[in-house]
């Protein structure tokens, strides 16, 4: 075996490795620090006790699971949509940008805590509508931003080249500015995978139908079992790295066939 090959192998496993080791030690000392008594067990309640509770329930949890993760991805789906409409007649249109512009940089800074009970009382209290549009909202914004900055990459003297070969508009669109874009929009959904997740967290947190994550966190906190909303948490945490993942996923596939 060549010495670049053993270099990259050794590469490999410090990168999947490091992380694992450092998981492992954070882990040990969070068991040690919970045991010890000098943190009160409904502040930081113990691994050893979260893993029991994910134990007893997690067909809850994968019940739960499920629906918050239909939320965040019908409110992907449609705010990644938006976004990358939005951005093409932003790109488009002077007008249209002028006018996208402070609504969108007004649409990142509404607050989901305030935003959520106000949408659950919109769509009435059994509706899922609410938490669904919500996280389309948090995607929609990076989405935007991030493919409007891809559409504004491509050199003049390739759009020069393009009307030399009398290719049209749409040609033009197809072969040089979407694909220059493309990077920049795969960045926006991956940042947007995880604040759908996020945000249909929060909009199930404060109020609406029981039966999402947020909602049995919620629920378990009042209930004062700390171990069992700590293992719910965990639980968010798991689904939120799905989402990006599987967002990285369909982006490197996308490249390879590029």
């Amino acid at each position: 075996m060549s010495s670049a090959a053993i270099g990259r192998e050794a590469s490999t496993a410090e990168r999947v490795g490091a992380p694992i080791v450092l998981g492992v030690v954070v882990v040990a000392l969070w068991q040690l620090l919970a045991g010890s008594g000098l943190i009160e067990a409904y502040l930081l309640p113990s691994p050893l006790a979260i893993g029991q509770e994910i134990a007893e329930f997690l067909p809850s949890m994968l019940s739960a699971a499920g629906l918050t993760g239909l939320n965040a991805l019908v409110g992907l789906l449609v705010g990644t949509l938006l976004g990358i409409v939005g951005a093409l007649l932003a790109s488009a249109t002077r007008l249209v940008d002028g006018m996208l512009a402070p609504v969108v940089a007004a649409l990142s800074v509404v607050p989901i805590v305030a935003l959520a009970p106000v949408l659950n009382s919109a769509f009435g209290a059994d509706a899922q509508t609410g938490r669904q549009l919500i996280a389309a909202l948090a995607a929609f914004v990076p989405v935007f931003i991030n493919t409007a900055r891809g559409l504004r990459q491509t050199r003049p003297v390739h759009r020069d080249l393009m009307r030399v070969y009398a290719a049209s508009p749409w040609q033009t669109m197809r072969t040089i500015t979407l694909r220059t874009a493309a990077p920049f929009t795969f960045t926006g959904i991956r940042l947007a995978s995880s604040l759908a997740v996020i945000s249909a967290l929060v909009a199930e947190y404060f109020g609406g139908p029981r039966g999402g994550l947020g909602g049995l966190i919620s629920t378990s906190a009042a209930s004062s079992a700390y171990a069992r909303a700590w293992a719910y948490v965990v639980a968010a945490i798991v689904l939120g790295l799905v989402f990006y993942l599987v967002a990285l996923a369909i982006e490197r596939l996308v490249s390879r066939r590029r």
